[in-house]
């Protein structure tokens, strides 16, 4: 017999022993579920080497995982559809919760594609999230739903969040949702344009009356700048005030004239001022 039969049969047995004694390893940030003759054990198998004789353990991942969920067709409050959208929500389980959720969602976890390892309760997570976006796209107008990526991502971590813990409290954590890709129908993305456009024709407007509201302030404060001096300078126009001022301006006149001049103010209060040159 070769030495190369001898060593394929040595591994077969070591296999078959270590299949029959139930040796095996976890890996860090995961946890063992040990099933025996049927029956689940509700204790875990913490990370390192392990013996179970007799039974068979799944390896459950106890560290964050990505639920993508693509392609969905949400309807909006307004009765139109968006054409996609797709999310990823992370979720954990408590590790110590795993072997109660596997025996109570049976068949609910998926294997994941790195290693031999499984995500607890994977589907049931995947469609409580698809009922939540759902319900909380249908609450917003199809036009705005692009615009709100962040809030109905936190609206349907909210909603998952509780849902699950209305079953099992304490068990899941849903530590994040993030909103991939909102693609709208063509219709709802002209009239998002339209709504842009009308939108900037708006503001356009409102700067142009506000605009206009200062120039009309600056006339009207220019216009109270002229009426109180026009006021200031009245008040101090008295009767004498201006007798004197053209009596100044005819004894003015009277010195300057070039030929006899006799001048008779319209007042009656005032003396005629006469100015005769000397005869040369």
């Amino acid at each position: 017999m070769s030495f190369e039969l001898l060593g394929a049969l040595g591994v077969l047995v070591v296999v078959g022993l270590a299949n029959l004694i139930g040796i095996g390893a976890i890996e860090t940030g995961n946890v063992g579920v040990e099933k025996r003759f049927g029956v689940v054990s509700m204790q875990v198998i913490t990370p390192g080497l392990y013996m179970a004789p007799l039974a068979s353990v799944r390896e459950f991942s106890a560290k964050e995982i990505a639920v993508n969920i693509d392609g969905l067709k949400p309807k909006a409050s307004d009765n139109l559809f968006i054409r996609e959208l797709d999310l990823t929500v992370y979720y954990k389980v408590a590790a110590t919760r795993i072997p109660n959720i596997e025996t109570k969602y049976a068949e609910q976890s998926k294997l994941l594609q790195e290693g031999n390892v499984w995500a607890p309760a994977h589907m049931l997570v995947e469609t409580l999230a698809r009922n939540a976006a759902y319900q909380e796209v249908s609450k917003l107008p199809s036009l705005v739903v692009h615009q709100q990526r962040e809030q109905i991502a936190e609206h349907i971590q909210g909603l998952l969040q509780h849902e699950l813990d209305s079953n099992d409290a304490g068990a899941f954590f849903i530590t994040r949702v993030v909103i991939r890709t909102v693609v709208t129908d063509p219709a709802i993305e002209a009239s998002i344009q339209q709504a842009v456009a009308n939108q900037k024709r708006l503001e356009a407007m409102e700067l142009q009356v506000k605009i206009a509201e200062q120039e009309a302030q600056v006339r009207l404060r220019e216009a109270q700048g002229i009426a109180k001096s026009n006021e200031a300078i009245n008040n101090t126009l008295t009767p004498a005030y201006l007798q004197h001022e053209a009596n100044q301006a005819l004894m003015e006149f009277a010195r300057k004239g070039g030929t006899a001049t006799v001048v008779i103010p319209s007042s009656m209060n005032a003396a005629p001022l006469i100015n005769i040159p000397a005869a040369k």
